[in-house]
């Protein structure tokens, strides 16, 4: 049995979890997430639990089945507490700004970087150099956060660039005259 997959899914008072044939819903305070259930899963539902059980120990049956706990458990949390991705701004000029639902950065290219906000993420700019990206599925938080990043990576020279809080850059030593 996997480890994972053997380990229910607890419910917190306050969630509301249905299941609908092959569909699970999740709605809590935080919001409301769906899963489509791989048929080859069996999914219980209790009055406080969520159980994830597989037909067989092929090898797709048992990877799956630590996949859709974790799927369940991270749609739990994300209804409860949410998720958030915390990025920095490093370089002269560089910053951020958030209007409507547009986020524009200034990254040294010769215009403005606009970014629209996808629907289920908040994106809050707390300085002008620091992005906290939220909201209640963790996979589009990453994505979001991995797509902001993407448009200037930080450099190993400088280190300028858009950054998760808290990465460390290697640092490159650069030329030296000899």
């Amino acid at each position: 049995m996997s480890r994972v997959g053997r380990k229910p899914v607890l419910i917190p008072s306050g969630v509301k979890v249905q299941l609908e044939g092959r569909h699970l819903n999740v709605q809590g305070p935080k919001g409301k997430m769906d899963l489509s259930v791989h048929p080859r899963m069996n999914v219980q539902l209790t009055d406080k639990q969520v159980e994830v059980t597989r037909p067989s120990d092929i090898r797709t049956d048992r990877s799956l089945h630590g996949l859709t706990r974790n799927l369940i458990q991270n749609m739990v949390l994300g209804v409860t507490q949410g998720y958030t991705k915390e990025l920095d701004i490093e370089g002269v000029g560089f910053k951020a700004a958030v209007k409507g639902n547009q986020l524009t950065l200034s990254l040294g290219f010769t215009h403005p970087v606009e970014f629209k906000i996808p629907e289920g993420i908040q994106i809050k700019c707390t300085t002008p150099t620091h992005i906290v990206v939220t909201g209640v599925d963790k996979q589009l938080v990453g994505e979001v956060a991995a797509e902001i990043r993407r448009f200037h990576e930080p450099e190993p020279y400088k280190g300028k660039g858009v950054r998760y809080t808290g990465e460390v850059i290697r640092r490159k030593q650069g030329k030296t005259v000899g």
